[in-house]
């Protein structure tokens, strides 16, 4: 298109964007109208897209991480023919996929955005995987909003997109001035912009937003830098060519009160429309070694019954196997692979590991990248640090991605370290989150299987890993379903209570049960090892048989292994007599047996706790 022609088509989508947020009397087109000219390089000129064949390797990828502006990304898509001016005006409404933010109910869209500052971490891990591990040319587009320039996971983005020289990574930063509730931090000073990313090691072009031929040779220059990730800085304003709502405050999220004036003012609706360049010819990577195109099964550890083995250096192991059966399989850690286990894969397969450092949002952000390029991610860090990654986690879900999140060092057991380092909400945390699955292995071999079954699981998928040596409880070749459970002591009507425990508490458990045993009290012990899906037919007949249950969690009450039991009975079936015991007090440093007992999940407070129950009406 000649740049008079380009001009015309920003107009276009300044003015389906007002005409969209009009039909749903919502939304926000002042956004969107900053950025149209952007867009309408970007669509016009260099993104280069198969709109018939979203699936294809070599097409670039555009995240929009100011998410709002979704109705600049729908008129981007109307005018390249993927969606039909009927559908644009469903926006917002029930049943469209047009929705407020973009998702990946749109076969054009990687990830869900709209949560700010996750756009650039993301197109980080997608950039990864085209430079790293495609090798395919695509090109990663990011646009974002100034405002999210202040959010910490920009910053970690952007000194990791540095350190590994992602030339093929452009970020488009929207400086419209203007934010949700007034001036943005450093307004159209794009030189404040400018220092910032140039200090990281950055390629950084300022323009004129609105200057489309400027902005045309901005993201030339940007395609053609090499070594350097490129941030194009573009001044623009908001609400750009209706002067009612133009650069002023008090509109942001608000449809525009005349919207047809403004389309008048915009020169009336068009229907211009753009044949986008194809991507390049490109094969996506074999992702499984063997020739039938199932993946190949993999030759887990095995280890011996009675052995100790730390379930965080069992989850090393099988990680490393499951990379040698599997290609599509990656890892990444945050500078914790020697106490996560994680380096056993870093060493075997040095190409698909990414050492994210100390940067919890990148780290997740990283696998939710590398999985829309068709990867299997494992990533892993101490289960407490997990919880700064919590937004990215919860938008992981809803971008449907399939992400495989481990986290060690896991409750009070870890000892001497202290409250800081312990995981005491990390259950509560990954249960919330839609369509997970949150697996806590109690040894080696359960360890090992579990490993293997994530990767071919949906969704976020979690796993609870713990810092000291356990017995060995179960064969190599024993299976473990997800949303199921292992019943390891007493099955008989003569049971007088059931103990549900996972990971560390179930050896404490088994201890327990030998205690009771000596006083004539017989038990039940669930090792309930599928958290969520949890085993609602084991724990219905362990109900009916003893007709008292007992939960003992390394885990604050709220929302853990205790609650996913309550929930079991939660459908107006007839509850057990219950009680929990979990980690009520802020610990301190002690020694592993030390913490256990303080915090009354240890042997002897188990035992004591189950006489209470079958003794007296007396609960813990």
């Amino acid at each position: 298109m000649h740049y008079h022609e380009l001009a015309t088509l920003g107009q276009q989508l300044r003015v389906d964007a007002v005409r969209a947020a009009d039909a749903a009397g919502s939304g926000h087109p002042t956004s969107s109208m900053s950025a149209a000219d952007i867009g309408a390089v970007l669509l016009a000129h260099h993104l280069r897209f198969d709109f018939d064949h979203p699936e294809h390797p070599g097409n670039d990828r555009l995240v929009l991480s100011k998410g709002h502006a979704s109705p600049l990304l729908y008129a981007m898509y109307k005018a390249a023919g993927a969606v039909q001016d009927d559908e644009l005006l469903t926006f917002r409404k029930l049943g469209s996929r047009l929705e407020g933010h973009p998702t990946p109910r749109l076969p054009w869209v990687d990830v869900a955005t709209g949560s700010l500052g996750q756009g650039l971490p993301v197109g980080v891990g997608i950039a990864l995987a085209g430079k790293r591990l495609d090798d395919i040319p695509y090109h990663v587009y990011v646009l974002s909003g100034d405002s999210e320039m202040a959010e910490g996971s920009v910053w970690e983005a952007v000194e990791h997109a540095a350190y590994n020289h992602l030339d093929n990574l452009t970020l488009i930063v929207d400086v419209n001035r203007l934010g949700q509730r007034g001036p943005t931090r450093h307004g159209h000073h794009l030189a404040a912009y400018e220092r910032r990313l140039h200090a990281f090691g950055w390629h950084t072009i300022e323009v004129d937003g609105h200057d489309v031929e400027a902005v045309d040779r901005a993201f030339a220059e940007a395609r053609s830098t090499i070594r350097q990730p490129t941030a194009i800085l573009a001044a623009t304003h908001k609400g750009r060519g209706v002067a009612a709502v133009e650069d002023l405050e008090g509109f942001h999220g608000k449809p525009v009160k005349d919207a047809q004036a403004a389309v008048a003012e915009l020169g009336g609706s068009r229907s211009l429309r753009v044949d986008v360049r194809g991507p390049a010819d490109a094969t996506g990577r074999k992702t499984v070694p063997s020739g039938d195109g199932d993946p190949a099964e993999p030759r887990l550890p095995r280890f011996d019954v009675g052995d100790t083995v730390a379930t965080r250096t069992a989850f090393g192991h099988a990680l490393e196997a499951l990379g040698s059966a599997r290609a599509d399989v990656v890892a990444l850690d945050a500078e914790v692979g020697d106490s996560t286990r994680a380096e056993f894969f870093a060493k075997a397969h040095p190409d698909r590991y990414f050492e994210c450092y100390i940067a919890e949002q990148q780290l997740v952000a990283a696998a939710v990248g590398l999985q829309t390029r068709g990867y299997v991610p494992y990533a892993s860090t101490f289960a407490a640090f997990l919880t700064r990654a919590y937004d990215f986690v919860r938008m992981a879900a809803v971008s449907q991605a399939g992400i495989n999140l481990v986290g060690s060092h896991a409750g009070v057991a870890i000892g001497q370290d202290g409250p800081s380092q312990m995981g005491l909400e990390d259950l509560a945390m990954f249960r919330s989150v839609h369509g997970s699955t949150v697996l806590y292995p109690c040894d080696a071999n359960q360890t090992a299987r579990l490993v293997a079954t994530m990767a071919d699981l949906k969704g976020v998928r979690y796993l609870r890993t713990s810092r000291g040596d356990m017995p060995v409880l179960y064969g190599p070749d024993e299976t473990f379903p997800v949303g199921g459970s292992k019943v390891l002591r007493g099955h008989g009507d003569d049971d007088r209570a059931t103990i549900v425990a996972a990971g560390v508490t179930l050896h404490e458990a088994l201890k327990a049960a030998d205690l009771l045993e000596d006083h004539g009290i017989p038990v039940r012990v669930i090792d309930l090892y599928s958290v969520k899906p949890v085993d609602v037919d084991t724990l219905t007949e362990a109900a009916r048989a003893t007709g008292c249950l007992l939960t003992v969690e390394d885990h604050h009450p709220e929302g853990g292994l205790g609650d996913a039991v309550a929930e079991a009975f939660s459908d107006g079936r007839p509850a057990p007599r219950m009680a929990r015991l979990a980690v009520r007090d802020m610990p301190a440093s002690a020694t592993p047996e030390e913490q256990l007992r303080k915090a009354g999940i240890d042997a002897e407070s188990i035992a004591a706790a189950v006489q209470l129950l079958v003794e007296s009406d007396i609960t813990p």
